[in-house]
C-alpha cells in the first residue's frame, strides 16, 4: 500500500515527487511512456516565463512568478542548463501599445523586477537583426531557457534517489475506490495507495473519469516547433514575443538553452491526442509570422521539427484542486505557463495534502541534489585527457556534430535511457545537424550491449516506434512456435 501515487510523468508530476520525497511517504510514479517527460513536457518550448504574462485572478497568474524564482536552485541541484536570457513582447502596431503598458503595469503588481520598455532605437541596438517597423518593445530580463526534458529526468532522478519508486510503460487502465483508498490497475500490475494525485496531462479528464471526478475537459490543442541549424546561433539573444492572440503567446523566436535558434509553436485545436504530426501549412505558418518581426530566418534553416499537445482546460486555467472523491486530486489542464509554474504548483500540492490533514513529517536526511551528465563538449583540454585517462570510453566519439562520447551515452543509459530519444535527451547525441546519421547505429549498438536486448527492439520513443524489423526468417520461426 502506497501512501500517494502519482499519475503521470511530466514536468509537474516528477516536481511533485521530488517535493514529496523530502516526506517519510511511500511514494510511487506512474508513467505511460516508456520515459519521463516523453508527452507534453519533452516537446514544449523550454520557455521560463518572466512573470507578467498570465491574468490576475487565475491559478496561472498565481504560480507563474512563483515558479519562476524557483528555477535557478533547481538548475544548481539537478545539473540542467538555465539561462535567464530576458525577452522582448515587441508591438508592431499603434493599438498594441497599450497593452505593452498594461502588461508593464501587472508584472510590476506582482513584483516582477527589471521590466522596461525599449524604443525603436534600443530595440536596434540590442537586436539588429529584428525588423525596423517594431514600434516598441518591453523587455524582462527575468525571463529564461531550459532543457524540459533534462529537468524532468534531474526531478525523478532527485526523487528517486529519495525512495520514490518508478514505473515507466505503465498506462493506468482503471481506479476503483476502495475502503483504504484506490485499486490502481494497469497493464504491468496493480497498485493500492491511500492518495492519487492525477497529472495526467492530455489524458487527465480520463483519468479523472475513472473514479468520477471529471468536473472539468482537456482538449489538447497542437503546437508544432521547428530548430534552425546551429549557424543561426546568435541572431537573436532574447526571447523574441509578438503580442499574443486570444489562443497562443503567437509564434515565438527562442534561443535554446543550448544555443541553436527555434521558432513556434502553431495553436491548432485537435481532438487526436496522439497527434504530433507537423506540416506544411504549419511550417509555412511560422516562418511567414517569424520573417515579419525578423526577415533573415528562412524555412530553409530547418534541421528538425516536432509537435507538441498542450492540455487545455474548459476553463483556460489550470485545474489545481481536491474532488468529490475523497483522496483524489486533480492537477490538469496545466498548459503555459506550466512548465514556469511547475515547482510552485509541487509545492502549493504539498500543502494543499497538509491541510487536508495529510500527515507529512520531514526526513531526517533528504538529499536534494544529484550528480549531473559528464559534458564532454564543455571540457577544457585538460579536463579532456584526464578523462580519457580515467575511463578510455571518453576518447571515442559517438555522436560528431555534438561530440558526444561512448562514456555519455553509457551514463544516459545507465540513468535510465531504454530509447534514442532517451540517449538524446539526456546528453545530446543525434541533435546536431545530421541528426542521428552518423551516431544513430552506434547508439543503437551500445543499447543493445548494455540492456542485453534485440537489435529489432531498440526505438526512438517506445513501442510502435521501433528502428528495425525482424528478418523474415525469424518471423516464420515465431509464427511456427
Amino acid at each position: 500500500m502506497y501512501d500517494v501515487i502519482i499519475i503521470g510523468g511530466g514536468v509537474v508530476g516528477c516536481a511533485l515527487a521530488r517535493e514529496l520525497s523530502r516526506y517519510n511517504l511511500h511514494l510511487a510514479l506512474l508513467e505511460k511512456e516508456v520515459e519521463v517527460g516523453f508527452g507534453t513536457s519533452k516537446t514544449n518550448s523550454g520557455i521560463i516565463h518572466a512573470g507578467h504574462h498570465s491574468s490576475a485572478g487565475t491559478l496561472k497568474g498565481k504560480f507563474e512568478w512563483a515558479g519562476n524564482q524557483m528555477w535557478d536552485d533547481l538548475a544548481k541541484d539537478l545539473k540542467f542548463g538555465f539561462r535567464r536570457i530576458g525577452e522582448l513582447l515587441i508591438a508592431r502596431q499603434t493599438e498594441d501599445l497599450q497593452y505593452l503598458q498594461d502588461l508593464k503595469k501587472q508584472g510590476e503588481s506582482r513584483g516582477v523586477t527589471g521590466l522596461e520598455l525599449w524604443d525603436p532605437k534600443r530595440l536596434q541596438k540590442e537586436e539588429p537583426n529584428l525588423s525596423h517597423t517594431i514600434l516598441q518593445a518591453l523587455h524582462a530580463p527575468t525571463a529564461g531557457v531550459i532543457n524540459p526534458y533534462e529537468a524532468c529526468f534531474g526531478l525523478i532522478e532527485c526523487a528517486c534517489q529519495n525512495g520514490v519508486e518508478l514505473f515507466c510503460a505503465h498506462p493506468v487502465q482503471s481506479i476503483k475506490a476502495v475502503e483504504s483508498g484506490f485499486l490502481i490497475h494497469t497493464q504491468q500490475q496493480d497498485f493500492q495507495s491511500r492518495i492519487v494525485l492525477n497529472v495526467a496531462g492530455v489524458y487527465a479528464d480520463r483519468v479523472a473519469a475513472m473514479v468520477g471526478a471529471d468536473n472539468f475537459k482537456i482538449s489538447p490543442r497542437k503546437g508544432e516547433e521547428y530548430m534552425l541549424d546551429r549557424r543561426l546561433q546568435g541572431i537573436v539573444t532574447h526571447l523574441i514575443f509578438p503580442t499574443p492572440t486570444a489562443t497562443s503567446k503567437g509564434v515565438l523566436i527562442i534561443p535554446t538553452v543550448d544555443g541553436p535558434i527555434m521558432v513556434g509553436p502553431t495553436a491548432e485545436d485537435v481532438d487526436d491526442r496522439e497527434d504530433f504530426t507537423t506540416s506544411f501549412s504549419g511550417a509555412a505558418k511560422v516562418f511567414a509570422s517569424v520573417q515579419e518581426y525578423c526577415p533573415a530566418i528562412s524555412d530553409r534553416d530547418t534541421i528538425t521539427e516536432f509537435a507538441g499537445l498542450r492540455a487545455v482546460a474548459d476553463s483556460n486555467d489550470f485545474v489545481i484542486e481536491g474532488s468529490s472523491v475523497r483522496g483524489f486530486y486533480n492537477i490538469a489542464g496545466i498548459q503555459s505557463p506550466g512548465l514556469t509554474a511547475a515547482p510552485a504548483i509541487a509545492t502549493y500540492v504539498t500543502e494543499m495534502l497538509r491541510a487536508d490533514g495529510i500527515a507529512l513529517t520531514e526526513k531526517e536526511r533528504w538529499k536534494a541534489d544529484i550528480d549531473g551528465p559528464p559534458r564532454f563538449s564543455q571540457m577544457t583540454p585538460t579536463e579532456r585527457k584526464a578523462a580519457i585517462l580515467e575511463d578510455p570510453a571518453y576518447g571515442r566519439i559517438v555522436c560528431r556534430c555534438e561530440s558526444v562520447t561512448e562514456a555519455e551515452v553509457l551514463y544516459a543509459i545507465q540513468h535510465g535511457a531504454r530509447t534514442l530519444d532517451g540517449v538524446k535527451f539526456r546528453v545530446r547525441a543525434g541533435m546536431g545537424r545530421c541528426q542521428g546519421g552518423f551516431c544513430t547505429t552506434r547508439i543503437m549498438d551500445l543499447l543493445v550491449q548494455h540492456l542485453d536486448v534485440p537489435l529489432t527492439t531498440i526505438s526512438k520513443r517506445g513501442q510502435g516506434s521501433e528502428v528495425c524489423i525482424p528478418r523474415r526468417d525469424q518471423i516464420l520461426a515465431e509464427d511456427e512456435v
